[in-house]
């Protein structure tokens, strides 16, 4: 999957929404987590978006188990109908790498990921995380929560600072005080922006419904 202009994902935890997605969403983010039988479901999928698999857990902001995710995320990262996998930098330590793996074995695109829901770090810890998932995966992405506006300006700056040096990164500030960076980000060299069809399915704090983020890039390039 080609990350080298900004796509918009439409964040899903039921396949059957892609067709709503289409008229704004350039690619699906399928919430496996959310979803009650999600590899039947991909292996039912039928539609025209691109697809990003991330079964995300428990202890980082999703709802899936440890047992049997990564060997799910693993089958997800090998079907034909998916172009791109979300794994966490945390999971890489243990078996996550098998995801990593198997999505390297079909050349599926590797995002590796990491979310702070609790407050935004240092800046030299943010550009050291940053760093470490660009090296890990295909795209780097990094989600922290800004508490005031320093927080938002020090993630603009580790985005500037990474896509600047070729780096293909994906990050977002969550919480108020961080939402005009998920359409300011792009500015900066941010190439993913996630948001859900309908502002009342958001699967992170602060997102834009994906018809609204879509205008705000836009009239914002």
């Amino acid at each position: 999957m080609d990350f080298s202009d900004f796509v918009l994902a439409a964040s899903v935890s039921d396949l059957a929404d892609e067709a709503a997605a289409r008229e704004q969403a350039d690619a699906v983010e399928f919430r496996m987590d959310l979803a009650s039988d999600p590899l039947e479901a991909l292996d039912d999928y039928d539609g025209e978006l691109p697809l990003i698999a991330t079964n995300r857990p428990e202890w980082e902001g999703g709802e899936a188990e440890d047992s049997g995710r990564i060997d799910a995320l693993s089958e997800a990262a090998r079907m034909d109908c998916v172009d791109a996998v979300d794994i966490e930098l945390a999971a890489l330590t243990d078996d996550g790498a098998e995801a990593l793996a198997a999505a390297r074995s079909t050349e599926t695109t590797t995002i590796v990921s990491a979310h702070d829901f609790e407050g935004t770090p240092e800046l030299s810890d943010l550009a050291e995380t940053l760093g470490e998932a660009c090296s890990l995966g295909d795209v780097g992405k990094l989600a922290v929560t800004a508490e005031d506006r320093g927080d938002a300006l020090d993630l603009l700056r580790v985005t500037h600072e990474y896509s600047a040096a070729g780096m293909t990164v994906a990050t977002m500030a969550m919480g108020e005080a961080g939402r005009h960076t998920r359409a300011v980000a792009p500015l900066y060299g941010s190439r993913i922006g996630y948001a859900p069809v309908d502002a009342a399915d958001a699967t992170a704090p602060g997102q834009y419904d994906a018809a609204t983020l879509r205008e705000l890039v836009a009239d914002l390039q």
